[in-house]
């Protein structure tokens, strides 16, 4: 398990740009992580997931659906923040995985158009071995069934089919391993508030066979879950807040009791 993130400080050069000036990020020394869930909240730009993305690097978590983060050339800024970072273990993990929203959509794509590519070879093969042996065709046609049901018996028939909460969760739970460490980024934008419920009730599962989260969320839902650490963004440097502080719970829980307090200032009636 995960128990620290040590803080170094970075060169005199860095010190003043990106992503070491981030207001959420100076001045810290060490964060404890040791609870089984951990939430980093706050506004966009506050630098929740540019320090996730950072751990990821440090702790060398496969990335679902993307280039690992160690080698994507959109995050060098991460990398350098990642050379001022320690991690600190109970017990070393090597299993898990960094997941971004956006890396799932564009592996849901990846996976139907796999499939698709395959359903294609097959036909291809009936094509162009019309009139050879049975043998000969089954040969062909072995790596694309063998692709074919690898991709059936962990995702499910088609996953694209599913809604996307149902594609999460799907995809989340035939990647899950027991005592690993999951760095998630942003995952209610694949979730509906119901399926938000059912990724809470499958997170406590999975803790329970030792598995450790780290979830960069907006989600006043996720961030409910009870026993959680919660790290705030929105202050200099962040800290550890209750659910009840954060800002955007007190908006929530506003705007849901009195929406048209809201509403008539931000779409006033013509």
């Amino acid at each position: 398990m995960l128990t620290a993130l040590r803080f170094s400080e970075p060169s005199p050069s860095e010190r003043g740009a990106f992503p070491f000036a981030i207001p959420a990020l100076t001045g810290l020394g060490t964060l404890p992580l040791s609870d089984p869930v951990t939430f980093f909240a706050g506004e966009n730009g506050s630098g929740k997931s540019t320090l996730l993305e950072a751990l990821a690097i440090v702790a060398r978590l496969p990335t679902v659906g993307g280039e690992d983060a160690a080698r994507d050339d959109s995050l060098s800024a991460q990398r350098a923040l990642a050379r001022t970072l320690t991690a600190v273990w109970r017990r070393r993990s090597h299993r898990g995985f960094f997941l971004r929203a956006e890396d799932f959509f564009g592996f849901i794509r990846r996976l139907a158009r796999m499939r698709t590519e395959m359903k294609a070879r097959l036909e291809e093969i009936e094509r162009d071995y019309r009139g050879r042996s049975a043998l000969a065709k089954q040969l062909a046609r072995g790596p694309a069934l063998g692709s074919l049901a690898e991709m059936r018996a962990r995702y499910g028939d088609d996953l694209d089919a599913n809604s996307h909460g149902e594609s999460f969760l799907r995809l989340f739970r035939s990647r899950f391993v027991p005592g690993g460490l999951y760095l998630l980024d942003e995952p209610e934008s694949a979730l509906s508030p119901q399926s938000q419920l059912g990724f809470i009730a499958m997170m406590r599962e999975m803790v329970d066979e030792g598995g450790q989260f780290v979830i960069a969320t907006h989600s006043p839902l996720l961030l409910a879950v009870p026993g959680a650490t919660i790290y705030s963004f929105d202050r200099a440097p962040m800290e550890e807040v209750a659910w009840s502080e954060l800002e955007s719970v007190t908006l929530w829980r506003d705007f849901v009791a009195a929406p048209e307090r809201y509403l008539r200032r931000l779409w006033p009636e013509r």
